[in-house]
């Protein structure tokens, strides 16, 4: 396989909260993302998922590790070689309510990314780039004048894919872009996604509570718990057969269209809440809820190893 568009190496976040406190949202997770597919990351909230995410962009800088972009990396780049991998690199951001500015009209919340990267040409040059990527999204560009209020949640997420589509990037970075939306529309955004993937050759990191959706739209999928990645496959392996016992509850708690199954299949409920990342529990973080976890797992933190090809978990007792 060629070399990675994207490579995370034990990357790491933590948050200092005082007090001797700190958060470790992301702890020390390696994957990489090849030009052309889409990796997911699936867990509950408060796993690090977001974080990494925003990390991985170097909205937030990091406490220890590397990301490299096309074999460089960003963490080490300034001024403007920093300013054009921003143009490589972008984000849809979760809220369509809260990541608009509700006094730009819709031609400069898009066109500002135009302008900042200098790629607006002349005005009528701008307004032609800003109608003819609202077309491309599948809105009307005779609608560009209007504010974020006027348009529906669906509509405002369509809008943050245009604004991340118009410097041309090469990787995107989707922080659960469906979460806030009806489920009516979350189907057509991520069909959305697609056609457009296929259509620009993007590279997405897809960030997902749905694991239906993960699973429609992943080729590979990352699951993560407490900070940590704690399984890793392709998407049809890690679905059908997920070797950790996280997965697995998660997996069980996907409603399946057919009564009879769904009568008949055991739901693995998990006992307790998710620890804190502020004090994560010795050895298997997951073991304070695990239903197969044993003394070993208590004091001994399982490595996360191959298990068969390209399939990854992070357990003693992983089902191979």
């Amino acid at each position: 396989m060629s070399e990675p568009l994207v490579q995370v190496n034990h990357l790491r976040k933590f948050f200092n909260l005082g007090g001797g406190n700190i958060l470790k949202a992301v702890n020390d997770i390696d994957f990489s993302i090849h030009k052309g597919e889409t990796v997911g990351v699936v867990g509950e909230s408060g796993c690090g998922k977001s974080t990494a995410g925003r990390t991985i962009l170097r909205l937030y800088e990091p406490t220890s590790g590397g990301v490299t972009f096309q074999g460089e990396d960003i963490y080490k780049m300034k001024g403007a070689k920093l300013k054009a991998l921003r143009r490589d690199m972008q984000m849809i951001f979760q809220d369509p309510y809260a990541s608009l500015n509700p006094r730009m009209t819709i031609t400069d919340v898009i066109g500002e990314a135009l302008d900042i990267h200098n790629l607006a040409g002349s005005r009528t040059e701008r307004k032609r780039k800003v109608e003819g990527l609202l077309d491309l999204v599948g809105l009307n560009p005779d609608h560009a004048t209007r504010y974020p209020h006027e348009f529906s949640g669906g509509q405002r997420q369509r809008i943050g894919i245009a604004r991340a589509l118009a410097v041309d990037p090469k990787f995107i970075i989707a922080d659960e872009p469906i979460s806030a939306l009806d489920v009516s529309i979350q189907a057509q955004v991520v069909n959305l996604l697609q056609d457009l993937q296929r259509k620009m050759g993007l590279t997405y990191l897809f960030i997902a509570h749905d694991l239906s959706m993960v699973k429609h739209i992943s080729d590979r999928v990352a699951v993560m718990y407490l900070g940590k990645i704690v399984e890793f496959a392709e998407s049809g392996d890690l679905y059908s057969r997920p070797a950790h016992p996280y997965t697995r509850a998660l997996l069980s708690a996907i409603p399946i269209p057919d009564p009879e199954v769904e009568e008949s299949r055991e739901r693995i409920v998990l006992a307790g809440d998710l620890p804190s990342p502020i004090n994560p529990p010795s050895g298997c973080q997951f073991h304070t809820r695990c239903p197969i976890a044993t003394e070993k797992c208590k004091t001994v933190e399982p490595a996360l190893l191959e298990i068969r090809k390209g399939h990854f978990a992070s357990c003693h007792y992983a089902e191979v």
